[in-house]
């Protein structure tokens, strides 16, 4: 409610009642003073208290009526500055706004229509910068390729290799319980299932980091429907896909965006426990956007101290970042994750 009375309108209409109340107190001081010191037969106290407070009804009224039509147009105005901000913040770079006024508003406005071109202009150059940094990567393959194979085996040692040497574990001992007690023996097995399972989706995971990094010089859509239907005879997850057939985009940003869902789907099967994937990736008004959810377990996104999520969410932001889009993440404990990405065209 507080709020609500801080607004333009209500600081217009203040203003008026302000300029009402002094008009009041210097009639009155000046009635008053020529009423005591000659006593005209036309100004008694009664006309005196008649004028002031018709005058003073009269002002309310104006002053709100007044105060209301005269900063509706400022009120507009600030609203226009106000959605351009906000496009500004959503990344939209090439929205404008223009007023036929000579004022202080008009001014703020060319100020930030200076600033959208000037982002508009080092969002192109985040982009051409990426595009260079990708040359530099195709020319430094082979490191990367080494760097990818060390991460992996590390990645083998820490999660298939114990998972492996775990079930060994448990299964020389359900032999041991076998003659003993078969329901233990049973109980050790069922978790020998469990683990592998844990272990195949974990290796199927890696196993998709395996795939090229590069499109291959195919079109985004056709390279996500391949990865998309390679991981639908490789797991159990259910799988929505829904790609407009006329993206044209760089080489450089495809690539950037291929891998972001590539590293997405990778945190899935490994962390998610989700049954079901969404990735829907359109264009509308000059920017791609890119949405992906799965009905996993979700977490907590502030509190994540998982260092191989976080590194994953870290590379995602990163590469979004480097084509001058925005990055947001949300995640709910027992609901699912849901990532959107903003990249401008």
């Amino acid at each position: 409610m507080m709020k609500k009375f801080s607004s333009i309108r209500y600081m217009y209409i203040r203003s008026h009642l302000y300029a009402v109340f002094l008009t009041t107190v210097i009639l009155l001081s000046v009635l008053l003073s020529i009423h005591v010191l000659v006593s005209p037969d036309w100004l008694s106290a009664m006309s005196i208290f008649v004028f002031i407070l018709l005058y003073v009804l009269l002002g309310l009224v104006i002053s709100v009526y007044a105060g209301f039509k005269s900063s509706g147009e400022i009120k507009e105005r600030l609203d226009y500055l106000s959605v351009l901000i906000t496009q500004f913040a959503n990344g939209n770079y090439q929205s404008r706004v223009y007023f036929n006024e000579s004022d202080e508003v008009t001014r703020i406005s060319n100020e930030m229509n200076e600033l959208g071109e000037k982002l508009q202009n080092q969002v192109k150059s985040l982009q051409r910068m990426a595009d260079e940094k990708a040359d530099f990567a195709k020319s430094s393959h082979k490191a990367a390729v080494i760097e990818e194979r060390q991460r992996l085996a590390r990645d083998l040692h820490d999660a298939v290799s114990q998972q492996l040497f775990a079930i060994t574990m448990m299964s020389e001992a359900a032999l041991k319980q076998l003659d003993i007690d078969s329901e233990v023996a049973k109980t050790q097995l069922r978790d020998v299932a469990d683990s592998a399972l844990k272990a195949q989706t974990e290796m199927r995971a890696l196993l998709l980091h395996l795939r090229p990094v590069h499109l291959s010089g195919e079109p985004l859509p056709i390279g996500v429907k391949k990865l998309i239907d390679e991981l639908k005879q490789k797991t159990n997850m259910n799988f929505t896909v829904s790609i407009d057939e006329d993206i044209e985009l760089s080489e450089t940003t495809e690539e950037h965006v291929f891998r972001i869902i590539q590293e997405s789907l990778s945190n899935t099967l490994r962390h998610a426990a989700a049954s079901e994937a969404k990735i829907k990736i359109f264009i509308r008004a000059n920017e791609l956007f890119l949405h992906i959810s799965d009905n996993g377990e979700g977490f907590n996104v502030d509190e994540d101290t998982n260092r191989k999520t976080s590194y994953g969410l870290k590379t995602m932001r990163e590469r979004s970042e480097e084509l001058g889009g925005t990055f947001t993440i949300r995640s709910i404990q027992g609901e699912g994750t849901y990532l959107d990405i903003r990249i401008p065209c």
